[in-house]
């Protein structure tokens, strides 16, 4: 199984607060850089690599002198501001030593909540991946209210892993993995090396809260790995501090815990699109795009000669033949408005027609399911 992970091309990988602050005690520099230098080496390698850092709010804290996290909103948020300041230099400075470019980008859950953003952030963050790109990935805490609360950036990176459709996520801690119980409570307690992310008897072993300064504990890792596997997405949990962890993971060494999905990445999402879609609209087809469809191709706007109903882009639509008969769902790159303007036209007029191209394909074949 480990060797899911040797053979993943896009990773992402989540830091928590403890690693990234030195348990709270401020930022902790000497791990950025280690973290930079692994990060540059295991893209050598081929991989793509995003990361998810915690760390502003801890960060804030001790650049204002707070011991203890505060539980006022307005506080919270002002730590946040401060501290993704300090965070965002430290990245930069530390990737900068490598020949890595870095990118800021901060999310909220609204965000990959709604399709139209949802595929914003895609857009932006494959963007910065094919231009070389590391995006440093946080929640936006200056703004959002229940993330702070009673979000967590396991759950994000989880996402950010569906949104990105990465094979592994990789989430860096100050614990050696997934225990069968709570280690600093039952001494016989022993790691778990391997299980399937779908076994609800995994959030009995993690039970139990973060430290003072994280918000996740073992739990969220859980939760985030059953949450990453419904997308076709590997999780491997281990320690930040075991020297040069990254590269050692990504070679297929046995560290940690990995909880790994029992569906492909393509087929979990196929399976998402057939099952779990209400239907926005409906294009019609002409008979030769009914048959590249069926031949595995993406959905052209030249074979589209009508647009039923009124949908946003990254709507899910069905894919109908002239006779009524649905032959495919999937997501659409265009609005209706728009999908009208480009329909029965060739994908190289798309930008005169509309101002902007945003892809050749109204649907790609990655977001499109045959019925």
């Amino acid at each position: 199984m480990r060797q899911k992970i040797n053979q993943a091309r896009r990773l992402v990988v989540k830091v928590g607060s403890a690693l990234v602050t030195d348990n709270g005690a401020g930022l902790a520099l000497g791990f950025i850089e280690e973290l930079a230098r692994q990060i540059a080496e295991v893209r050598e390698r081929g991989r793509e690599v995003l990361l998810v850092s915690s760390g502003a709010i801890a960060a804030g804290m001790q650049r204002l002198g707070w011991a203890a996290r505060p539980h006022a909103m307005h506080e919270l948020q002002a730590a946040a501001a401060v501290g993704q300041m300090g965070l965002a230099q430290a990245y930069e400075t530390r990737f900068a030593q490598y020949g890595l470019k870095t990118a800021q980008v901060l999310l909220t859950h609204e965000d990959l909540a709604d399709r139209g953003r949802y595929l914003n952030a895609r857009s932006t963050l494959v963007t910065l991946l094919e231009l070389g790109v590391v995006p440093i990935i946080n929640e936006n805490d200056t703004v959002v209210t229940d993330e702070i609360k009673f979000g967590d950036n396991d759950t994000l990176g989880a996402l950010v892993a569906n949104l990105v459709e990465a094979e592994a996520l990789v989430i860096l801690t100050d614990q050696a993995g997934l225990f069968t119980a709570d280690p600093r409570k039952h001494p016989a307690a022993t790691l778990v090396a391997e299980h399937r992310a779908d076994d609800p008897a995994l959030e009995a072993m993690a039970g139990g809260a973060g430290s003072g300064i994280s918000k996740g504990g073992m739990i969220t890792k859980v939760k985030a790995a059953q949450r990453a596997a419904r997308s076709g997405a590997h999780t491997l949990i281990a320690s930040g501090r075991e020297a040069d962890v990254l590269p050692r993971l990504v070679r297929g060494e046995a560290l940690g815990t990995l909880l790994f999905a029992s569906a492909s990445p393509l087929a979990a999402r196929k399976q998402w699109l057939a099952d779990h879609l209400q239907l926005a609209g409906s294009l019609v087809l002409d008979a030769g795009a009914v048959q590249a469809l069926a031949a595995g191709k993406s959905l052209l706007p030249v074979g589209v000669t009508a647009v039923e109903g009124e949908f946003e882009r990254g709507a899910a639509v069905a894919c109908r033949s002239a006779d009524g008969r649905e032959v495919a769902r999937g997501l659409v790159n265009y609005s209706s408005s728009e999908a009208r303007r480009i329909a029965r036209r060739p994908s190289a007029e798309i930008e005169t027609l509309l101002g902007y191209i945003d892809a050749p394909e109204l649907i790609h074949r990655d977001n499109l399911v045959l019925r």
